[in-house]
């Protein structure tokens, strides 16, 4: 497979510090925007973005919250353990673990583990007025992560509760800067709802009412799915060829509605950010399984990393089925099941040579070298992605997640 022989190095480039976007601008809607249309690039303000869509187009926003993932804990002999919550365990569903109320238990990441070879650590917090316990336990490896158990005392308070009173909001780590206030503003989009991500979709964090309002004024319409953005999405690509670099697990759920909106405009969409992208990517291949089996499970619908470029089952970047009919089918499925949301997980990866079935264009901030989201960027420019790069490192356009953003119209 000709894609997994891609070399890391071949989508490098020079990002000096100062270009990182430390903090956002004070309005977000004043951002630069560049525009990349049939390799034109010319550029303007966010605020502007209406202008250049069609009008009848349907944009689609990814409303994953994030959530204040670090909790800190200190042991009596004063080392500092953090605790960085990276999925639900027990209870598995975001929607269920934000509303336990005694115990729950979470896959993390564990800063000075060394420190904590066992025992319980324990804090204790005001939450509502009530004065709790909480306590973590480590239970051991999970794969690359740590299953830790988390108890509480009061059964009046949730998770939810708790991490809003005792949680940090886990900013990128290339900021190389503490979490501020204002991040727990400024580091969610204005549209989000659902609670479950440790990293926000950066290109939302543009949008603001005003934008959102002229979008409607010019005749785009809106619809809303969810990926929840895990810490994964800033593990560096380690390997030579990406071939050797395993994608992480994202979480997504899709409202039927959704894709009766997506089916109405011939599945064809614009996606507000990269998760987006994989999302809506990620349907077309759940709908090509149920092509060929619609009996399939909930957890057989699952998106292998490189399930798009393999041949078997009729998969592989040219296939044929198209993508009006891949949405139809998951609908059939979810109306077999009595559901009206589709809840399933992906690893895909967008690489140089996929063949995009779904997303039509796309707004999305300048990523890091050697990242697998420039690898999504430069497999939907076909490869014109340094062209982009140069232009934006030229024009003083500010990088990363609070940086300036981008419209990308192959």
């Amino acid at each position: 497979m000709k894609e997994k022989e891609i070399q890391i190095s071949d989508y490098n480039y020079p990002l000096p510090d100062e270009r990182i976007a430390k903090f956002p601008l004070s309005v977000r809607d004043q951002s630069k925007l560049l525009i990349y249309q049939q390799g034109n690039i010319s550029e303007s303000k966010f605020y502007h973005l209406a202008e250049f869509l069609p009008k009848g187009a349907l944009m689609v926003f990814n409303n994953t919250k994030v959530i204040q993932a670090r909790l800190h804990f200190r042991k009596e002999t004063g080392a500092l353990i953090e605790v960085f919550l990276l999925e639900p365990a027990e209870p598995a569903d975001y929607e269920q673990m934000f509303q336990t109320n005694k115990k729950c238990s979470w896959l993390c990441l564990v800063g000075n583990l060394k420190k904590w070879k066992e025992g319980t650590l324990c804090r204790t917090i005001t939450v509502k007025q009530h004065t709790l316990t909480i306590k973590a336990t480590r239970k051991g490896e999970h794969g690359t992560s740590q299953w830790v158990d988390f108890e509480w005392d009061n059964t009046d308070v949730n998770f939810a509760d708790i991490l809003d009173v005792a949680g940090e909001l886990p900013i990128p780590p290339y900021l190389n800067r503490e979490t501020q206030e204002s991040d727990k503003t400024t580091y969610q989009t204005v549209y989000s709802k659902i609670k479950g991500s440790v990293a926000a979709p950066t290109a939302g964090l543009h949008f603001t009412p005003e934008v959102l309002a002229d979008l409607d004024r010019h005749g785009v319409e809106c619809e809303e799915l969810t990926l929840h953005v895990g810490a994964g999405t800033f593990r560096p690509v380690k390997s030579q060829h990406i071939g050797e670099h395993d994608m992480h697990t994202e979480y997504i759920a899709v409202r039927k509605h959704t894709l009766e909106r997506l089916v109405e405009h011939n599945a064809n969409a614009i996606a507000v950010g990269t998760t987006s992208v994989r999302t809506l990517e990620s349907l077309y291949y759940i709908g090509l399984k149920l092509e060929c089996n619609p009996e399939l499970t909930e957890e057989q619908l699952h998106v292998c990393q490189w399930e798009p470029y393999e041949e078997e089952n009729g998969a592989g970047t040219d296939s044929k089925l198209p993508a009006k009919k891949a949405l139809e089918n998951i609908i059939a499925w979810l109306d077999s099941h009595h559901l009206t949301t589709l809840h399933s997980s992906t690893q895909i990866i967008i690489a140089p040579g996929y063949e995009y079935k779904i997303v039509k264009m796309l707004i999305t901030n300048f990523h890091q070298p050697q990242s697998t989201l420039l690898l999504l960027v430069s497999a939907f420019v076909k490869g014109d992605w340094k062209r982009i790069y140069d232009y934006a490192l030229s024009h003083d356009f500010r990088f990363l997640s609070y940086g300036d953003s981008s419209l990308l119209i192959p």
